[in-house]
């Protein structure tokens, strides 16, 4: 039996697709769940789009750099670490740290969660990898949900996909913010699977480093990644935004399943 979703891209007396939002406030930034279905007040896609934010609000519980009880900062601040022989702080922190070594290897250090602060201190800082990685962690919980299509967006990041018994399913048109007229859109890229993320300092300023100077960049632009997994759109946007040519060549090198635009 063909699911209803798939009917309606068949054509075989098509029922209306509704589209139903969810919103929240999490990690700092607002994140929205839409979801494209026959019956978008089913039970289990509220359920599906609530599994969403409590995702997002344990990643934030345990590695956000701002909170001062997540285990990230605790564990800096010598607060947690192994009592008894049991480690207490949460195995995201181990697979976040080896992603961000990963990371920088893969970009050749243009994107790096290690910064040298004043005075000689080295920290870990891997805001930069964790949003892409826990939002798209945060999608599975909706691709497991039958015959619908969804998009999450969140900070500008967009991460889009269809539930179980969806083969295909009309695309997501995403636009990608012109960063020199505000409110304006630069461009308009269409996707089914897969995400858009989006690096400049048109709305946050200078908070993406050179970690060749350790200085915030700033000028005009942006730069766009888009491409299978919502992590590695992220990073890789945020080594373009250092460094578009370089980023450009090694995206071209290592990950050819990316598209890299620049504005």
């Amino acid at each position: 039996m063909t699911s209803a979703l798939a009917d309606t891209l068949a054509g075989a007396h098509p029922p209306v697709l509704a589209r139903r939002a969810f919103v929240d406030q999490v990690m700092g930034m607002p994140v929205s769940v839409h979801v494209r279905a026959v019956d978008t007040s089913r039970s289990d896609v509220e359920a599906a789009a609530a599994r969403v934010f409590a995702h997002l609000r344990r990643v934030d519980a345990v590695l956000s750099t701002w909170r001062a009880d997540s285990d990230l900062l605790r564990i800096q601040h010598g607060e947690i670490g192994e009592v008894d022989g049991v480690d207490e702080v949460h195995p995201w922190l181990a697979e976040v740290t080896d992603l961000c070594l990963e990371a920088e290897d893969r970009t050749d250090g243009f994107f790096r969660a290690w910064r040298r602060r004043p005075g000689g201190r080295l920290s870990f800082d891997p805001t930069g990898l964790v949003k892409g990685w826990a939002v798209a962690a945060a999608a599975e919980h909706l691709r497991i949900a039958p015959e619908i299509a969804y998009s999450i967006g969140a900070g500008g990041d967009v991460v889009v996909g269809t539930g179980t018994g969806v083969d295909q399913a009309p695309p997501w048109r995403i636009g990608i913010e012109d960063p020199r007229q505000r409110g304006g859109l630069a461009r308009v890229v269409t996707v089914t699977q897969g995400a858009v993320a989006t690096s400049g300092a048109a709305i946050r300023g200078g908070h993406v480093v050179d970690p060749r100077t350790g200085r915030g960049i700033v000028r005009a632009g942006s730069a766009t990644v888009v491409g299978p997994d919502l992590m590695w759109a992220d990073v890789w946007a945020t080594a373009a935004w250092v460094d578009p040519q370089r980023a450009r060549a090694l995206i071209e090198e290592r990950d050819p399943a990316y598209d890299l635009i620049v504005i």
